[in-house]
């Protein structure tokens, strides 16, 4: 590790730090604080983003890193979020609850985005990228139809509501609650971010990009890649599941129109944007994407067409982005070409 990544690493932990307590004080001192109505939707967005960051982060360690082609990280999202409802909701009114407490809840969402890493894993890390590919693409489609078919399990389209909401439960207003959010989930983001940047800039991570490179060579020098790439999708999904888990916790409920395709397109596109294999550039470039889905918003009034018009109009600029990148730049704007094996 060279002294520039210890510097960041040290750097982002004192940050980690320093934002951790600030929260600990917000959530013990509550104040009426008071946001204004056009910085609110602002500040949710940017909570939005801090919970991408976490998935972006996990998916840059399948793909950036190892290699792994996963299309249905939106899977272990939703999977981590649906376990912390069934178990944690209270009286919902469609769904399951059982009403436990909030951190096995949270814990249950890991363990079981992780389980279902190690199942999709087994069965595809053998073959080739373009099964896995197609594997967690179906897997994600499966899953999103068992939560609309069984009302009974999941609450179909109505989803699940009634989970507790620790952050709204220890402040004392709804801004105050929005404040606490950004900081508590600043927090964690700071923290996964020095974590995974500490693992991929270690010895494990050197393998990793080998694996990417040349997986055979990997193998001929005495590495069990299968078990680095295991270990690689597992650790995203468990990621991915901590995420979801977190989101239900602070939304309050859970539905399948959370949980789309969409979402793993917006982390494609980011993570492809800034440059894959760059932890500091996944995340800037899923900031520019988020950003640019939230600001196009306020632009409709001059054009003379329909909100339904407009939106697709949002997801063809969105689509133009991700199209002149992988035409000019296709290792991303702060990605390395040569490490990526990109021919100009």
């Amino acid at each position: 590790m060279s002294v520039t990544d210890t510097v960041t690493n040290r750097g982002s932990l004192l940050l980690a730090a320093l934002t951790a307590v600030i929260a600990a004080l917000f959530l013990w001192t509550p104040v009426n604080a008071q946001v204004p109505g056009a910085a609110l939707a602002y500040l949710e967005v940017t909570i939005l983003l801090l919970l991408y960051i976490l998935l972006v982060l996990g998916l840059n360690l399948q793909f950036g890193f190892t290699g792994l082609i996963n299309f249905g990280h939106v899977a272990f999202f939703a999977v981590g979020a649906y376990t912390v409802a069934m178990l944690t909701a209270v009286n919902p009114y469609a769904g399951t609850g059982l009403g436990l407490p909030w951190p096995v809840g949270l814990l249950a969402g890991v363990i079981t985005a992780s389980v279902l890493g190690i199942i999709i894993g087994m069965s595809t890390l053998r073959l080739r990228d373009d099964f896995l590919a197609i594997a967690t693409l179906a897997a994600a489609e499966i899953i999103h139809s068992l939560f609309v078919a069984f009302r009974g399990l999941f609450g179909a389209h109505v989803g699940i509501l009634g989970i507790p909401q620790p952050l709204k439960e220890a402040t004392s207003s709804s801004d105050t609650e929005v404040l606490a959010a950004l900081f508590v989930f600043a927090t964690i983001a700071l923290l996964t971010y020095a974590g995974i940047n500490r693992l991929t800039n270690a010895p494990y991570g050197r393998v990793l990009r080998a694996i990417r490179a040349d997986e055979l060579v990997t193998r001929a020098l005495g590495k069990p890649a299968v078990t680095y790439k295991m270990q690689s999708f597992v650790y995203g999904a468990a990621l991915a599941g901590f995420a979801g888990g977190l989101y239900a916790l602070y939304n309050g409920a859970v539905s399948p129109g959370f949980f789309t395709l969409n979402v793993t397109v917006i982390i494609w596109i980011g993570m492809l944007l800034g440059g894959p294999g760059n932890n500091r550039a996944v995340i800037a470039g899923l900031a520019i994407i988020v950003g640019l889905r939230f600001l196009t918003r306020f632009v409709q009034g001059p054009i003379p067409v329909s909100s339904a018009d407009f939106a697709s109009l949002r997801l063809m600029v969105v689509g133009l982005v991700l199209v002149g990148i992988i035409r000019y730049k296709p290792e991303g704007i702060w990605g390395n070409a040569e490490e990526l094996g990109v021919n100009r």
